[in-house]
Order: C-alpha cells, then structure tokens, then sequence
C-alpha cells in the first residue's frame, strides 16, 4: 500500500486521533481492494443491561402524549426512535402547541450520544466539571485570545476559548433532566402550560403508581419533586437505554476490522479528514478516545457559519428577528458576550445521512445542500445565499451585519476568497456522503 494512505500518526489507537490521508490514485486503488481500516481498535461500547425501574418509568413519560396540551405530542413524536431519535419529518421544523399548528424555533437535533456530553462552559478545557470558571470572567479572557484554526489532526479544537458543551443548539441546558423539561412547557411545542397541569397529569398517568413505589406516597403531593423525578427518570432512560448510543454504525465495525469501507467510502473518510479538501474532522471528530471510547463525531465546540436564512420559518418573517444561539433568544444568561452571537453547538454526524433537516434552523434538507455550502460559501458565495433587491448576493443574511466578525472565515475551508478554487470537487461531495452514511446505525457486519 502507498504509504501516503497509511494514518500518519503512527500505530493502533492514537494514530487515528489525528489521521489525514493523503492517498494517491495508486494508493486508492490497493486500498479499495481491501476496504479493511489498517489499524483494527478495540472500542468500548456501554453495557447492556434490563432497564432500572427508573428508566421503565422514564420510558413511560417518553412516550405518554397525554402530558403535551394537543394530546398527541409525546417526547417520541419529535425524537423518534425509527429516525436516530431525531425528527421523524421532512420539515425544517417540527409542528407543536394545542394545535399541533406552532413552528418549534429550531430544527430537532438527535437524542442519541448526549451521555458522553459535557456541561457548558468557556475556555479551552473540554469536559473539565472540576475546574468551574466563571462564564462572563472565561468570555473576556477569549475576547483578547487569538484564535487557533482547527484542522483534522491539528490541536485546535482545544485551544479556543469558545463556548462549548451543553444541550440544545445554544447549551442552555446541562443536563438530560432539564433538557427535557423545556418542550414539555415550550407553548411551541407539548405545550404543557405550566407545571401545576403537567404535575396534575403526572398524578393521574397510568404509572403514578410507579411513582409511589420508587419515592414514596409523599412524592405525589409534592409538585417540584414530582416534576423533577419525572424527567430524571427519563434522563435514566435515555442513559440505560442502548439504541439512545448504540455505535452500530458500519465505521464503528470497520474501525474494528469487522467491515470492509467501498472505494468510495475511502475516499469520502480520506476527503472528511483532509484539512486540504472537507476538514469536517477538524470539528466532528473521527477518533476514538484514548481509552477506547467511539469517536462521537463532534468536538463540542460552537461555531458561527452564517448559514443562509430560512424563509420558511414564521419568526423570520419579521425582518428584525435573528436567532443569535449562544446570544438568545432562548438562552439569556450571557447576551451580553455578543463575540460569540451566531454561534451554534456542532452537532454529532452519527446518523445523519438519516435525517432531512440541517443546521439550527433547518435551512437545508439535503447532505448535497451542506457540503455545497461548506464548497461555496466563500468561493462562489452567489450559489448558497439569495440576492437582494440590488442584486447583491446577501451574504450571511441570518445574522446581523455587525456579529459577521463572528463568523468563521479562519478554518478550512472557510479560509478560502471569491474566485477561489474550492475546496471539494464534485466527486469529492459524493465520496463524503458515501462516507456519512457509513455512520448510520444498525449496520450488519458479515464477520
């Protein structure tokens, strides 16, 4: 084999941490004969197990439509299990309130591998629950930092002093608990109406009984604590249960040396690793851990990209309305850090070949669409932004003209200018949806 397809980080796990292939066309070739990964890993993948109580009761409230205003709106309806937990649609949005007629604000982002998520915070120490910094004194130390590009194999994607970890498109949520408690109030979507109806609903759901058995008869009575067991114990099924992080997908086995990738899907992982072409591992990290964790295909971090506005939302209608992400609306603690406006979570591309909504407002329904944008937007930015009246491609025209400084113009292949050449070929966009499909759950190895 060409050694310039090899992972250029040496041997076994850690040398994929980094890996950037460089292959030739005689390289592609041997290696296409193969499909095998060079370096088999052993990944460590949770336990399976029968559901704790708690989680049977979690599961229950996961799929009880009862407790949403409409009557058919269940957590499931929106995160649906045949579609990775994700939209079940093929709308930019899902449809809620009493009605089922209110747009949600943003696009559905999966359930699945939010266990290994960490906690929001700001500064370039992932993951770091002990080392509690404040988020406004972290924000102003990033506002003087300078900005390290993140590329595939590079240590970027850990020294930028940006917001990261979190639930939801603006991390406004640290835990599975809480993120659940949001839709369930949300008049856009359960629409629960306030916690004296969803508590009521609770006390009289087919499984309050359970609710005696695991804390008491006093629990009942209770409306916070009744309420705050409840999406516990869906946060436990969501923990427990395996199909919420199954790492089934056929890269999981070929990481493994139990699948065999085609030529395309080599190619696509060699583009998707190239800081030179896609960069995408440059924040949807393709790596296992250092123990053996499956790669969960994101950095954690938060991006500013400047995707297109979506007309088909109804809030856009109003030309003054922005969704700003770590800036708000919904999330209000930090408005006032307006260096981080337009920044959204990166999400994981586990299973996205699955679903038919991308980025926080579900302007594209399409793989193609995406990685069009990632080619175009700065070369030939006239193919993914509209034109104003003028005729002026209206670049960036989700977010206000004074927070595009914020938009990532630093990392490839942002980094390119108009008459650019871009960065992806044709060829090269099929050979990385071939790849992202790859990370579809529910793949049956051969071996």
């Amino acid at each position: 084999m060409n050694s310039r397809t090899m992972w250029l980080l040496g041997a076994g796990l850690l040398c994929l941490a980094g890996a950037v292939f460089a292959a030739g066309t005689q390289g592609l070739a041997e290696t296409s004969q193969l499909g095998a990964t060079p370096n088999p890993v052993r990944l460590m993948r949770p336990p399976v197990a029968p559901l704790s109580a708690m989680a049977q009761l979690g599961k229950e409230i996961f799929y009880d439509a009862s407790l949403s205003s409409s009557g058919a709106l269940s957590c499931a309806s929106c995160h649906s299990p045949d579609h990775a937990y994700g939209p079940p649609n093929d709308g930019p949005v899902m449809l809620g309130g009493a009605a089922l007629s209110r747009q949600g604000a943003r696009a559905v982002p999966s359930l699945t591998y939010l266990d290994r998520h960490p906690n929001f915070s700001i500064g370039p120490d992932k993951g770091d629950d002990d080392n509690v910094i404040d988020l406004a004194q972290m924000a102003a130390i990033g506002q003087q930092a300078a900005r390290t590009t993140k590329t595939a194999g590079g240590s970027g994607a850990s020294a930028n002093i940006v917001p990261q970890g979190g639930l939801f498109w603006d991390g406004r949520a640290d835990t599975l608990q809480d993120q659940a408690l949001f839709p369930l109030l949300d008049p856009n979507e359960m629409a629960g109406g306030s916690a004296e109806i969803v508590a009521d609903k609770l006390r009289r759901a087919p499984y309050a009984n359970r609710f005696v058995e695991l804390f008491g008869a006093g629990v009942l009575r209770n409306r916070r604590l009744l309420i705050a067991e409840a999406m516990f114990a869906v946060a436990r099924y969501q923990v427990e249960e395996v199909s919420f992080h199954p790492y089934t997908s056929k890269y999981d086995y070929w990481l493994e040396g139990k699948a065999r990738l085609s030529e395309s899907e080599l190619r696509g992982l060699q583009a998707f690793n190239d800081p030179d072409k896609a960069n995408c591992a440059g924040c949807h990290t393709s790596a296992p851990t250092r123990d053996g964790l499956p790669p969960l295909f994101t950095d954690h971090q938060y991006e500013a990209l400047g995707a297109p506005r979506n007309a088909a939302l109804a809030g856009n209608r109003d030309p003054n309305h922005f969704d700003l992400g770590v800036c708000g609306p919904q999330r209000t603690d930090i408005p006032e850090q307006t260096q981080y406006c337009g920044m959204f979570l990166t999400p994981t591309l586990r299973n996205t070949a699955t679903r038919h909504a991308f980025f926080h407002n579900g302007v594209f329904s399409t793989l193609e669409q995406v990685l069009d944008f990632y080619n175009f937007r700065d070369t030939n930015p006239e193919k993914v932004f509209p034109r104003g009246a003028d005729g002026a491609v209206r670049k960036y025209d989700d977010l206000p003209q004074k927070y595009h400084a914020n938009v990532d113009v630093t990392d490839p292949p942002f980094d390119r200018h108009p008459g650019d050449k871009p960065a992806m070929t044709e060829q090269d966009e099929a050979d990385i949806i071939a790849f992202l499909k790859t990370l579809t759950d529910g793949y049956k190895p051969k071996n």
